[in-house]
């Protein structure tokens, strides 16, 4: 019954908003245009405090870290992209050729390690000790 309550002292309160914003619209103009463009530079002038202040100087942490994962991306998986065009005449009597990357094929990825264990050993039951 609460939930239904604050239901229509919202509705109240909106609907008594609409009713004070269009009087004023009617009785003055000006003063309503000069109060909603001082609302709005108090608002703006806030978020930027909260901006400046508070939320600039996490996102520059992560955004470095973020640049430095797509340089170090970008390093790894380069292509040659310095080949040197081919004329018009060798277009025409030789046919192209496409150039092979090799790739290294390695067997041990440092970022991965087997981590070896004792399986044979009778788990305890934690649950009756």
């Amino acid at each position: 019954m609460s939930r239904n309550f604050m239901t229509w002292l919202v509705y109240g309160l909106i609907g008594l908003a609409v009713i004070g914003f269009t009087a004023s619209l009617f009785t003055d103009t000006i003063g309503l245009l000069k109060n909603l463009f001082i609302a709005v530079l108090t608002g703006a002038l806030i978020f930027a405090l909260v901006y400046f202040l508070f939320m600039r100087k996490r996102t520059t942490n992560e955004l470095k870290k973020y640049r430095k994962a797509v340089k170090q991306s970008k390093q790894k998986y380069k292509t040659n992209q310095h080949i040197t065009p081919i004329s018009k005449t060798t277009k025409a009597t030789k046919p192209i050729q496409k150039i092979k990357t090799k790739h290294k094929e390695r067997k041990d990825i440092p970022h991965l390690r087997v981590i070896e264990g004792n399986n044979n050993k009778k788990r305890k039951n934690r649950a009756s000790l």
